[in-house]
């Protein structure tokens, strides 16, 4: 015992013996604290932290800056703050499960969300969808996209300074959120998509409501052009800033309105049909400049295109079934659950373990508000998918974010950053 007591005492470091507040006192004092006068601060390089706490950062996004005076020499930005880990959340539960999860994805739109998980499902399981289904997921992926323009053009008219533009565009917002409510039974989440159909039937009330806001869209439209289009501010603020070479944006892989404003009319409406939109009439907004400006216009514009084709899908909605009948791949209507022993032991088998997608793999992607969003599913046979992969498009369009920044100054930023329209539910992986 005596030797181990010995080893011991050899092994104190002999700064232990040194109080910790005298030694953190000449750890200071040791350190040359000279200015030179001879070096403008000015002059010098500094890094800068923008975010992830930073109001214009449309969320928690974190930028890291360095800077040359105001001029931005280089710039990265950092993702994933949300800690979410949604794929592999949905290797977890049923498909069907997964469905409130695709809300908190793009929170500004999320019933096309719910639409472009489900037609990956149904890819994946071969079913069938009515007419009727169809031309309704239509009209909630159009006004989910007019909701989400209006939200961008808003957020970057604040950006610049024009903050009644912003109250304008949450005013539409609100009347578009009345009409989820009537439509869905809620105004923000809605997760009204079902895998084979819908959780209920488009009724006369929403349709009244559509239509009542379709009559006043234009007025609204017009009220913000009036704002911006002309205004000299805004069109200083944001002419020939951040642009992003068409080239370039093909090899990031943009897509939506950031890739039509570089000049490339690139839509999966137009280009890969599907639900109904081959037999809608729209056009494909596209601009060539390829900066701030030109992304906002075509947003601007993208607003009419939705309203012309939700006009189209209610003139042509047709009567019928809204969800496929495939009793081992669809959930029972509730109205049968409580009345048919059969479907009540489906609902039961559904619910409880999933629907069985057969062994395979699909990808199904939409043009939703930002660009291509797609599920990429892999099955085993179970329940669960073995693998799921989200194609968000923020995730990629922010990857162009360090390009744009560069050589810009630090009061474009936030225009730079709003332009591109990232929401940072969907580009947290």
């Amino acid at each position: 015992m005596a030797l181990i007591d010995e080893e011991v005492r050899i092994e104190q470091p002999a700064f232990q013996e040194v109080p910790p507040r005298q030694r953190i006192l000449e750890t200071l004092m040791s350190k040359d604290t000279t200015v030179s006068q001879d070096e403008d601060s000015l002059e010098n390089e500094m890094v800068l932290n923008m975010g992830p706490q930073h109001p214009a950062t449309h969320g928690v996004l974190r930028v890291l800056l360095r800077l040359d005076g105001e001029t931005v020499v280089s710039a990265e930005s950092e993702l994933g703050y949300l800690h979410r880990g949604y794929e592999k959340l949905a290797e977890n539960m049923t498909y069907h499960e997964f469905i409130p999860h695709t809300d908190r994805l793009d929170y500004i739109s999320p019933v096309a969300n719910n639409v472009a998980y489900v037609m990956a499902v149904e890819k994946l399981m071969k079913i069938e969808l009515p007419k009727r289904a169809q031309y309704t997921r239509v009209i909630c992926c159009e006004l989910a996209r007019i909701s989400s323009h209006l939200m961008a053009l808003g957020a970057l008219a604040m950006d610049v300074g024009a903050l009644t533009v912003f109250v304008w565009a949450l005013r539409e917002r609100e009347k578009l959120y009345d009409i989820f409510d009537v439509l869905t039974g809620v105004r923000f989440t809605v997760s009204y998509m079902r895998i084979g159909g819908m959780a209920q039937d488009i009724g006369e009330d929403s349709i009244r409501m559509i239509n009542a806001f379709l009559e006043g869209l234009p007025d609204a439209m017009k009220d913000i052009g009036a704002m911006l289009n002309k205004n000299r501010i805004f069109l200083e603020r944001t002419s020939g800033i951040g642009v992003m070479p068409q080239d370039e944006a093909l090899d990031l892989g943009w897509t939506g309105p950031n890739i039509r404003a570089a000049g490339l009319p690139i839509d999966l409406r137009r280009d890969n049909p599907y639900l109904v939109y081959s037999e809608l009439d729209f056009d494909v907004i596209t601009r060539t400049e390829s900066d701030v400006l030109a992304r906002y216009w075509c947003r601007f514009y993208e607003i009419a295109e939705s309203a012309k084709i939700v006009r189209q899908c209610l003139d042509k909605l047709p009567k019928g079934d809204y969800f496929a009948r495939d009793v081992k791949k669809v959930l029972p209507r509730k109205g049968q659950v409580y009345s048919k022993m059969e479907d009540l032991i489906n609902d039961f088998m559904l619910v409880n373990f999933g629907q069985a997608a057969p062994i395979g793999e699909a990808y199904n992607g939409i043009e939703a508000a930002k660009g291509e969003l797609g599920w990429y599913l892999v099955s085993n046979g179970t329940g669960f998918p073995w693998r799921s992969k989200i194609r968000s498009p923020s995730f990629v369009n922010l990857q162009g974010l360090s390009r744009l920044l560069e050589g810009a100054m630090i009061s474009d930023i936030v225009a730079i950053i709003g332009s591109i329209d990232p929401i940072m539910g969907e580009a947290d992986k």
